[in-house]
């Protein structure tokens, strides 16, 4: 039995996809790609997830949208916040980059509500004119981010009392680390913040592990470095889409 009889009432959640080189049966062609986790955890939610491929113009489907998943993934090309290629930094895809800073900035210009995932936490703070740490073992001297090729490490993170992600969360007043760690899986992280984001989680090494706008920027924008989808925990889709569905009402209100 479907989970959307008829769709009324779901929020629509657009989620950024991988265009990628795939293998499947005797097929080995050029693909829309995006692990199962994420369309997974925003059906949990209560929302219909919608894929978005990294092509031209996509941005004009935001209008259409409650709300929007960036997704994790491969690095950002530097020359997006004016810094030259490390030797570190992994192959960039410029058609991806294009495509999820169009759906970002599309987002903040209509107040979508805003969910970055790893790489979307990163896409965010580029669109804002921030600046990534191209190579994060060279800044804390060690590899625990991404401790293992093709699967997810696990660390501890501190949240900022009384910030909208402690209540996502359900951070009890005054108590600021998560009972878990976090699934992780990324080499590169934020350096200096884009305009109107705040830090709002941190690793133990000090490396910002979340931000978000304040209400008077966006009504929900949000990002973490960690992979929420990978975990148990799904506060943070259950967020995402109760901020649709205001988003939705409101829609159809006006």
């Amino acid at each position: 039995m479907s989970d959307f009889p008829d769709g009324a009432g779901h929020p629509l959640i657009g989620i950024s996809a991988y265009g990628e080189r795939a293998r499947w049966d005797a097929w080995d062609r050029p693909a829309i790609l995006l692990p199962r986790r994420y369309t997974d955890m925003v059906t949990r939610a209560g929302a219909i997830p919608v894929l978005l491929p990294p092509v031209p113009g996509i941005g004009a489907v935001v209008s259409r949208l409650d709300g929007l998943v960036l997704s994790g993934g491969g690095d950002i090309d530097p020359a997006r916040y004016g810094a030259p290629r490390a030797e570190e930094t992994g192959p960039v895809n410029a058609d991806r980059d294009a495509a999820e800073l169009e759906l970002c900035h599309a987002a903040m210009s209509l107040g979508l509500p805003v969910l970055g995932i790893c790489r979307g936490l990163q896409v965010i703070n580029v669109a804002r004119g921030g600046t990534l740490h191209q190579h994060l073992p060279a800044v804390v001297g060690h590899d625990e981010h991404s401790p293992t090729p093709g699967s997810h490490g696990v660390h501890d993170v501190r949240v900022a009392a009384g910030t909208r992600l402690a209540g996502v969360l359900g951070r009890a007043e005054g108590t600021d680390h998560l009972p878990v760690g976090v699934p992780t899986h990324h080499h590169q992280s934020i350096d200096r913040l884009g305009t109107g984001l705040a830090a709002t989680a941190w690793a133990t090494d000090g490396t910002i592990e979340a931000i978000e706008a304040g209400p008077a920027e966006h009504p929900f924008l949000v990002g973490v470095q960690w992979h929420p989808e990978a975990g148990d925990d799904p506060s943070l889709f259950r967020a995402l889409a109760a901020a649709a569905s205001q988003s939705r009402t409101a829609g159809v209100a006006s």
